[in-house]
């Protein structure tokens, strides 16, 4: 009889218990989820460097972009640059005088 008042008892505290425990479960988890997860506090100083590499990148790209918008320009049908037109025939063509001197950039 003893037993079963001890055991009724501790099934007591236990059932009691239950619900903070997995309350307490759940908030660790999500806590530190949002902590130590892809989006969490300490992936923050990644996404930053990831950022900057990002934007240098871009920057990179957008003088390129001017310079392509540059050269597109210059080979317009209605007044085409004379020198642009003459420098691509010659790289298309591989066309060379014979008193020039061709250095390859690339």
């Amino acid at each position: 009889m003893v037993r079963s008042v001890k055991t009724s008892a501790f099934r007591r505290t236990m059932k009691r218990a239950a619900l903070p425990a997995i309350g307490f479960t759940l908030m660790a988890f999500f806590g530190a989820y949002a902590v130590l997860g892809p989006n969490g506090i300490l992936a923050y100083g990644d996404y930053k460097r990831q950022l900057a590499k990002r934007e240098k990148h871009y920057a990179a790209l957008d003088q390129q972009r001017v310079v392509l918008r540059n050269r597109v320009a210059l080979l317009d049908p209605d007044h085409a640059n004379p020198d642009m037109v003459d420098e691509m025939v010659r790289k298309e063509l591989n066309v060379a005088h014979p008193d020039e001197v061709i250095v390859p950039l690339k």
